[in-house]
C-alpha cells in the first residue's frame, strides 16, 4: 500500500527535511506541500499549493490524504500577538477541522517543548508532564492552548489517529539565515558568531535546553506517518546544552550572571525594535524542563543520528556563511539587500510577504 501525505507548512526548517525524507520512502507515493508561497525547489514526488491556513479553504487540499502533517507556524510579528494567534491557533484549528471534513485517518502535529509547564532541569520529564507553559510568552501560550484543543479533538474524533511530536530546538545549516532573521534580527553581524570573537557566554540560571538536527526531527515525523502510534513523543538529542557547551562551541568563557540584566537588555532592545525576540521568550526558554525521550526511542523506534552539538554547530556555521535554501522561508536573501526588508518591517512589529512564512 502506498500513501499520500499532505504537509501543511512544508517549506520551512522541518518541512523541507521531511519532504527529503519522504522522497526516499517507498511507502509514500505522493506528497502535497502547502505553503503561503510556492518555492522554486522541486523535490521528487512533491506538488505544491499556495494556501494560507488562516483564511483559505483547506478541505480540498486534504481530501484523499492518508496522513496530514501540520507544521505551519509563524514567530513574527512579536509586537502583534493577535496576528500570531490568528495564524497559529485559529489557523491550526481550521486545519484540524479540515482533517475531519476530508475524512483523513491520521494527523501528525508539531507541538514543542515550549508547550510544557516550567519543570526540573536536574531530571528529565516524560510526556505526562503538564503542558501549561508560562502564559505571557505567545509561543508557549499558543502551543499549550493547542494541546487543549487536541485533547478535545481526540475525544470528539477517536477515529482519527493523532500524534503530537514535542521536539526541542531544531537546527540545520540551511535554516540558519531564517533563524537569524526570526530571533536575532538584522543587526547581528554574521561574523560575530565565529569562534573566538565572542569572549564570554552568560551562564544564566535555567540556561539548559535540548536541541536536535532537522533531519532527525524529520525522521521522527516519517516514523509517525508510517507506524500505527498515537499520543505525544518527546524529541531531543544528547547532550543537554548549557553555558559550558555553548562556550565550547563559541570559544568563549562561561560567566555566571543573574537573569535580570540580560532580560532587561533584551526587553529594551525589543521595545526599541532592535531585536525581534521578545523578553517573554527569554523567560520561556529559561523555564523549560529537560525532556525524557524514552517513549520516542522505544515505541516510535526513533534515535537521532546527530548530537545536539552537531546541530548547534551547523546552524552557527550557517549563520556565519549566510546559508539558506530555495524556499521562501529559508531564502538567505529574504531580508533584502543590506537586510533593508527586515529593517523596514520594524523588526518584530509586522511581517511582510518576503518574511512571513507558513
Amino acid at each position: 500500500m502506498t500513501m499520500r501525505v499532505v504537509i501543511v507548512g512544508a517549506t520551512g526548517n522541518v518541512g523541507t527535511s521531511l519532504i527529503e525524507a519522504l522522497a526516499a520512502e517507498p511507502e509514500v507515493e505522493a506528497v502535497v506541500g502547502l505553503a503561503r508561497r510556492a518555492p522554486r525547489w522541486q523535490p521528487a514526488k512533491t506538488t505544491w499549493a499556495e494556501v494560507d491556513v488562516s483564511v483559505d479553504d483547506l478541505e480540498p487540499h486534504l481530501r484523499g490524504a492518508d496522513v496530514v502533517v501540520h507544521l505551519a507556524w509563524i514567530f513574527q510579528p512579536t509586537h502583534d500577538q493577535l496576528e500570531t494567534w490568528r495564524t497559529n491557533v485559529l489557523g491550526s484549528i481550521r486545519v484540524f477541522d479540515a482533517v475531519v471534513a476530508a475524512e483523513v485517518p491520521a494527523l501528525v502535529y508539531a507541538s514543542s517543548v515550549g508547550a510544557y509547564a516550567p519543570g526540573p532541569q536536574d531530571r528529565p520529564v516524560d510526556e505526562a508532564w503538564p503542558t501549561h507553559a508560562l502564559p505571557h510568552a505567545a509561543y508557549g501560550r499558543e502551543k499549550s492552548y493547542l494541546e487543549r484543543v487536541l485533547d478535545a479533538f481526540e475525544l470528539a474524533h477517536p477515529e482519527v489517529r493523532v500524534v503530537r511530536l514535542r521536539p526541542g530546538f531544531i537546527f540545520k545549516r540551511q535554516a540558519a539565515s531564517e533563524q537569524r532573521r526570526l530571533f536575532a534580527g538584522p543587526l547581528l553581524p554574521n561574523r560575530l558568531v565565529r569562534p573566538g570573537l565572542v569572549p564570554v557566554v552568560p551562564d544564566l540560571p535555567g540556561l539548559r535546553f535540548q536541541a536536535l538536527h532537522s533531519s532527525d526531527a524529520a525522521e521522527a515525523y516519517r516514523l509517525a506517518i508510517l507506524r500505527p502510534v498515537r499520543g505525544a513523543f518527546n524529541l531531543a538529542a544528547d547532550p543537554v546544552i548549557d553555558a559550558r557547551t555553548l562556550g565550547e562551541l563559541l570559544g568563549a568563557r562561561p560567566v555566571k550572571v543573574p537573569v535580570w540584566p540580560v532580560r532587561t537588555a533584551v526587553a529594551a532592545a525589543w521595545r526599541l525594535h532592535l531585536v525581534p525576540a521578545s523578553p517573554m521568550l527569554v523567560d520561556l526558554a529559561l523555564s523549560l524542563p529537560v525532556m525524557d525521550t524514552t517513549r520516542a526511542r522505544s515505541e516510535l523506534g526513533w534515535s537521532p543520528t546527530h548530537s545536539a552539538l552537531d546541530a548547534m554547530g551547523e546552524v552557527l556555521e550557517g549563520i556565519r556563511e549566510g546559508a539558506g535554501m530555495e524556499t521562501p522561508p529559508l531564502d538567505p536573501d529574504a531580508g533584502g539587500r543590506l537586510r533593508l526588508g527586515e529593517l523596514v518591517t520594524g523588526i518584530g512589529r509586522r511581517s511582510t510577504p518576503r518574511t512571513r512564512r507558513c
